[in-house]
């Protein structure tokens, strides 16, 4: 019988992004549509506020941006998963959704870094109740030259056969990630690594989370490495997420990519997943948390949230991400509506839950910042024309985030009681970040730019509609 952590206060609890009823969530899990409903998954634990061992929490929604509390998918315990239902995918088969998921299973219970991990299957007819496979594990062991990290399996269907892409560490001790392949999701072969990290301290120890798919004609890599060490302006959190564009060549089934990206510069993105929606677009969520960092939201009884789903797209080669069109439906009203605009501008937040869109077309100076009563910059973004960087920096960090750009088209900001998300130039820099603070919430503009326009919407509720 699980014991539910209680939420006690709701000083941070976010108005339209995906959290837990109460509890701790890591990564998001098995996005997917099935029977009119977009379905997420996240890593769970549902007995109090702080990691434990893994289930899968559930909630779906019709439209992307009003979600409904599911009950628990996965709870862990069974002989193939009894420490943990990690991380995984979901995938539509014959009118009915599977979900491949990573077991987690400790050789030691008093020590946590003695494991091993297989891959497992569940199966629902209604998409709200799964029954674990008989077959499971349908990946017992990881190849021979492979370390015990063998989790987060990301399946995708393609010419048709199964093919599922798996995040792993070589005995060499350097990141890389394993694809196998299936006709009926149950029997797997083996096909190879699909990258490795050329070395551990540029590329990472291990990579989790892998999420392979085509994008605009081409293929696209994105997973979560962790133990690279930070470079002049990259690589500045404890973990990232990285994205390789290029192609996989169907002699050798490797990725042949071009450069090692990071996705979004931020404190707080880690462990995406994407699908591709029934229109054609190429959707993500990302865990809006790391590892390691204050959570002041524990000592409610929660912790963790997902990002605002967010639409993928490619410029030149570079990829972009943008929150998905239907934020329009969170519009409650206009708070703001100010065209040609000079030196500064500032507004008040009364719900702190607002979308800000600005327009500035400048190679001058810009800054939008996030305070408080008290005139604290909680988020701080600013371009420097001189230096050609773009700067966040954070209340609580002394490490600022610094990207190259040569100039400000636009800023889409998205403000939710603790949480802020900035995507710039249409997408092509982006940051999320969590921050706590109880007293009212301003977003200030100033530009050198010779005119900017704003608008600013007040945003509804929209998660857990049914409670």
């Amino acid at each position: 019988m699980t014991n539910y952590s209680v939420v006690t206060n709701d000083r941070y609890r976010l108005n339209y992004h995906v959290m837990a009823p109460s509890g701790w969530i890591n990564d998001p899990n098995g996005f997917s549509f099935f029977k009119g409903y977009y379905h997420i998954f996240y890593q769970y634990h549902p007995e109090s506020a702080v990691w434990g061992p893994m289930h899968w929490g559930h909630a779906r929604s019709k439209d992307l941006v009003h979600w409904e509390n599911l009950p628990i998918a996965l709870f862990p315990g069974d002989e193939e998963d009894q420490d943990g239902c990690f991380s995984g995918s979901a995938i539509v088969k014959d009118d009915r959704l599977y979900l491949m998921y990573t077991g987690h299973n400790l050789h030691d219970k008093n020590n946590p870094d003695d494991y091993w991990q297989n891959q497992n299957i569940a199966v629902s007819d209604d998409g709200i109740h799964f029954t674990k496979c008989q077959d499971n594990p349908v990946i017992a062991e990881p190849p021979t030259d492979n370390a015990a990290d063998f989790r987060d399996p990301k399946v995708r269907f393609e010419n048709g056969k199964w093919l599922v892409v798996i995040g792993s560490k070589d005995q060499q001790g350097l990141g890389r990630v394993l694809q196998y392949q299936s006709t009926d999701l149950k029997n797997w072969t083996y096909v190879g690594p699909l990258a490795t990290a050329e070395s551990a301290d540029t590329q990472g120890f291990v990579w989790e989370c892998p999420d392979l798919f085509k994008l605009a004609g081409q293929d696209i890599l994105i997973m979560s490495p962790q133990g690279i060490k930070p470079q002049e302006l990259k690589y500045r959190n404890l973990f990232q997420t990285i994205y390789l564009l290029g192609t996989v060549d169907s002699a050798t089934q490797q990725l042949n990519y071009h450069e090692f990206r990071e996705l979004d510069h931020g404190h707080d993105f880690y462990a995406p997943q994407s699908m591709l929606a029934p229109d054609g677009r190429r959707i993500l969520f990302g865990w809006m948390d790391m590892w390691e960092s204050d959570m002041p939201e524990q000592a409610d009884g929660w912790a963790g949230a997902l990002t605002f789903p967010r639409e993928l797209h490619l410029n030149g080669d570079k990829l972009c991400m943008t929150p998905v069109q239907e934020i329009a439906q969170l519009r409650e009203h206009l708070l703001v509506d100010e065209a040609d605009l000079q030196a500064k501008y500032c507004f008040a937040t009364p719900t702190k839950s607002v979308e800000y869109l600005g327009e500035f077309d400048t190679t001058a100076a810009v800054e939008v910042k996030v305070t408080d009563t008290d005139d604290q910059v909680l988020v701080g973004l600013r371009f420097d024309p001189e230096k050609q960087k773009l700067i966040l920096e954070k209340y609580n960090d002394d490490l600022p985030r610094e990207v190259a750009v040569t100039k400000i088209d636009d800023i889409h900001l998205l403000l939710d009681k603790s949480s802020v998300e900035l995507f710039v130039n249409n997408g092509e820099v982006c940051f999320s970040e969590r921050i706590y603070d109880e007293k009212d919430f301003y977003i200030e503009t100033s530009s050198d730019a010779e005119r900017f326009s704003i608008k600013a919407y007040q945003l509804g509720k929209g998660v857990f509609i049914n409670e």
